[in-house]
């Protein structure tokens, strides 16, 4: 109340001298909301017309819900239309708990993308994979269908099978068989991996910083030995804000989380840890790759930031935006998912787009190597085409030179990340750790007309 007085107070003190100013400031503002009321007359006019013309008939309900989700759609990836089904399917997942397969998908140019699979569902046994297409469900295609409609046909009564056709990189489409199950996903889970502790979090739901912190304080009364802890955050595709702030705070003594800013360069909202490490100062590593996304983004950054761990795999996904569900009337409307405000790590780094670089950086594996030195594999933030821009103008690295990948030789079925991973805190730091030898890089080239080939590239100065 006191910002909208004093603004009354200003106008009046101005006088009568300036209403002229203000009468043609108030004529510029009538003119982009006349031509806002002609564009919704024009809305109403096209509506009409299909009503009346379509070859079939058509259900209004629908006919408008889609031009609201496609108004949203237009601004960024990640805002977006829910009706009121969706709406409560998105209430229980963030509980913890919903049916489906256990993918976490988005929209690009129509088609649905998978942004990563959920450890301990039938999407993650059955190999789905970050990046893949979704073109089909039970043979029916759902290119060209929003995002909500597309799942609403892949969820379904637990026990009843549904075929997904897939599209990958570099392979033909192909089916594959998943059971619907109720997704009841622990978020967190720990394990000993040699001396370390391999704390793994998945998601970021209402559970989730309660099941970390438990997870850890189990496993070290078994290990009491436990010579460091190895956070594992990849293909975690984020979730909740508070969770995030709740898992970095579990490491940290204090100081600042992250910040939200808004489109008002005042309306800044900090996030700070409070006094009290679980792991009492435990030397820590977090793994990353480009299914680490947003609130799992925030996690890494603090801990980057703060220089409480240091980072270990390949440029996460780049999602630094903050979206904000607003109910409409009380949800019976279902709501808006809007994009609300960007999120900047404790040093003030915006990662839209642009992703969390690691200390270390290590491919998974050869082919991951391979598709790191061709920036046409990769997907990430900066794949989609109406992307928030980083708020400081930064980009995102393009196609280059990995810095490691698995050795001629190395046993396929070990994690080679985690292996470096551990390798950092057995020598202290990225620093002290000694390195792998270098990759050549292998830029795609396209060699003899239409058919791409992969070519070795030698690095300048080398012989030829």
């Amino acid at each position: 109340m006191k910002k909208y007085l004093l603004i009354g107070v200003s106008a009046f003190v101005l006088g009568a001298g300036s209403m002229a100013y203000f009468s043609q400031q108030a004529l510029a503002s009538a003119e982009p909301r006349a031509k806002t009321y002609r564009m919704l007359g024009l809305f109403g006019d096209v509506l009409d017309t299909v009503e009346h013309q379509y070859v079939t008939e058509v259900d209004d309900t629908k006919l408008i819900q889609s031009a609201i989700d496609g108004m949203l759609t237009s601004l960024d990836p990640h805002s977006g239309y829910l009706d009121a089904e969706s709406f409560a399917e998105m209430r229980d997942q963030t509980r913890g708990e919903y049916g489906g397969l256990g993918i976490e998908v988005t929209s690009e140019d129509g088609v649905v993308k998978v942004i990563s699979p959920m450890d301990g569902t039938p999407a993650a046994a059955a190999g789905i994979k970050a990046g893949d297409y979704i073109t089909a469900v039970n043979g029916e295609s759902v290119l060209g269908l929003s995002v909500n409609d597309a799942v609403k046909q892949m969820r379904g009564k637990p026990g009843e099978t549904v075929t997904l056709t897939i599209a990958r990189e570099k392979s033909d489409p192909f089916d594959v068989k998943l059971v619907r199950e109720v997704i009841k996903p622990k978020s967190a889970t720990a394990k000993m991996d040699g001396d370390y502790g391999v704390l793994r979090v998945s998601a970021f739901n209402e559970k989730t910083t309660d099941e970390a912190e438990a997870a850890f304080n189990d496993l070290r009364a078994k290990n009491p030995k436990m010579k460091g802890l190895i956070l594992d955050l990849r293909n975690n595709p984020g979730g909740l804000l508070d969770q995030a702030v709740g898992v970095a705070d579990l490491f940290l003594e204090g100081g600042e989380i992250v910040s939200q800013r808004g489109r008002d360069p005042r309306d800044v909202e900090r996030y700070n840890a409070r006094p009290g490490d679980i792991t009492h100062g435990m030397p820590m590593v977090v793994l990353i790759n480009s299914g680490t996304a947003s609130a799992a983004e925030i996690v890494s950054g603090a801990l980057q930031d703060r220089k409480r761990a240091q980072l270990v795999g390949i440029t996460s996904f780049g999602k630094g935006s903050v979206q904000t569900v607003i109910p409409l009337r009380g949800g019976m409307d279902g709501a808006l998912k809007l994009t609300t405000a960007r999120y900047f790590t404790p040093s003030g780094r915006s990662i839209q787009k642009t992703g969390i670089t690691p200390d270390l950086e290590v491919a998974s594996t050869r082919d991951e190597a391979q598709s790191i030195a061709n920036k046409s594999f990769q997907f990430s933030e900066a794949s989609f085409r109406n992307a928030l821009n980083a708020d400081e103008g930064k980009v995102r690295a393009g196609a280059h030179e990995p810095a490691e990948e698995p050795p001629e030789g190395f046993d396929v079925k070990k994690d080679f990340q985690l292996a470096r991973a551990e390798d950092v805190l057995h020598y202290g730091s990225v620093a002290a750790t000694p390195k792998m030898p270098k990759p050549t890089a292998r830029l795609a080239e396209v060699l003899g007309g239409s058919k791409a080939k992969v070519a070795a590239v030698k690095p300048p100065g080398t012989d030829k």
